[in-house]
């Protein structure tokens, strides 16, 4: 990074000059550096003696350092007089430029050094946004999950919510966040007499590696929070700015999390084994949504799996809390309602397509996750 020309920044490699009058120095040597946009490397000098130079003609970058390795870089815009035993060199900030050097004793060439930007360029970089919702949802409500090529953000503005990926809950509470890889499969659902109230945004993000933020939550700070609303703002405004600012705002939430990533709050156990147990209970919660409108029960998803029916019901209860048995029923009573507000079908037919014994069964059932029936929860969506 560049950085201004004054006295405090400089003054561990020499002075800055208030003109260009010769001092009371003996200067000898008169030395003309014509700089080259077009040249890829430039010679480093160690000067010998104090040096006085200063800008002929152009605009260049001087670049010192005290002991040849940690350089620091100023705009050149004022004479100065570098101290005895200072390396430098001097490099075109746009165009060629041309630096006139008085001194006592002949600089020593002691190196090259390519010219490189010294631009300050973003590193992070949300390449777009793919999907941003807020989702309001009803009490003890389950989604199934998905896997998608982008990664995931999720917060919980009200309530809370359990987002399961790798075969662990994780409980998030309102002002909480968490991530989901790339092709990380996940799903969320809700406790019984919570509805919650949460965003989701979908993105692409180049330029940094975002695997400490998975498998966590986060505190949102006060500062995530803000930016999070202000993109709410954008979104509801959508004017011709909107959009580069909700990036812009994401962009800032992103580098947040990183700085946070760090600290040990949230992180999630890692070993052999829990992966092994997490690897099994994914598998089946995928086979589960994928064959929800099958005819499953717990030995065939754990044979599916490669697991006993008694080991996976304690894998399920020791990282869900929830038996598997019980898990195939949230999914089902869940994709009834799914079908109920498409209104395709009879609660008949939704029974017999869900695999339940009798559509009273399926009536009791929903009746019991969501505390009113079929019928009634038609009436309230149409």
């Amino acid at each position: 990074m560049i950085q201004n020309l004054n006295q405090i920044n400089f003054q561990r490699f020499g002075n800055i000059q208030p003109n260009r009058e010769k001092s009371e120095e003996s200067w000898d040597i008169e030395n003309h550096f014509v700089l080259n946009s077009t040249e890829s490397c430039v010679p480093v000098h160690l000067s010998q003696g104090q040096m006085q130079m200063h800008v002929a003609s152009g605009k260049c970058v001087l670049s010192v350092s005290a002991d040849g390795e940690a350089y620091q870089h100023f705009y050149f815009d004022k004479p100065v007089c570098i101290k005895n035993n200072i390396y430098f060199y001097l490099s075109p900030f746009k165009g060629d430029a041309a630096v006139t050097a008085l001194s006592g004793a002949e600089t020593v060439i002691v190196g090259q050094q390519p010219i490189h930007s010294m631009r300050m360029d973003q590193q992070l970089r949300i390449a777009g946004i793919y999907t941003f919702f807020y989702q309001e949802r009803e009490q003890g409500f389950v989604f199934p999950g998905e896997e998608h090529p982008m990664p995931e953000l999720t917060y919980v503005d009200q309530g809370e919510l359990h987002s399961v990926t790798d075969g662990q809950d994780i409980l998030l509470k309102a002002g909480d966040i968490a991530i989901f890889g790339p092709n990380q499969w996940h799903m969320h659902y809700a406790d019984m007499g919570v509805a919650p109230r949460y965003v989701t945004i979908s993105f692409d993000l180049e330029g940094a590696d975002i695997s400490p933020l998975l498998n966590r939550k986060f505190a949102a700070p006060q500062q995530a929070i803000t930016l999070l609303q202000q993109m709410l703002q954008e979104q509801e405004r959508m004017d011709g700015q909107s959009t580069d600012m909700i990036i812009a705002h994401l962009t800032a939430l992103m580098l947040l999390l990183l700085r946070q990533a760090d600290t040990p709050t949230g992180k999630v156990r890692s070993s052999n084994a829990i992966h092994s147990e997490n690897e099994i209970i994914r598998r089946a919660q995928q086979y589960i949504g994928s064959h929800i409108l099958e005819k499953l029960s717990v030995p065939l998803v754990a044979k599916m799996v490669d697991v006993s029916p008694s080991y996976l019901t304690a894998l399920f209860h020791k990282n869900l809390q929830i038996s598997p048995g019980e898990y195939i029923r949230r999914i089902k009573l869940q994709e009834s309602k799914q079908m109920i507000r498409e209104n395709s079908m009879n609660f008949t037919e939704i029974a017999a397509a869900l695999q339940y014994s009798t559509v009273h069964h399926f009536s009791r059932q929903f009746k019991e996750k969501f505390g009113i029936t079929p019928s009634e929860y038609a009436k309230s969506v149409r």
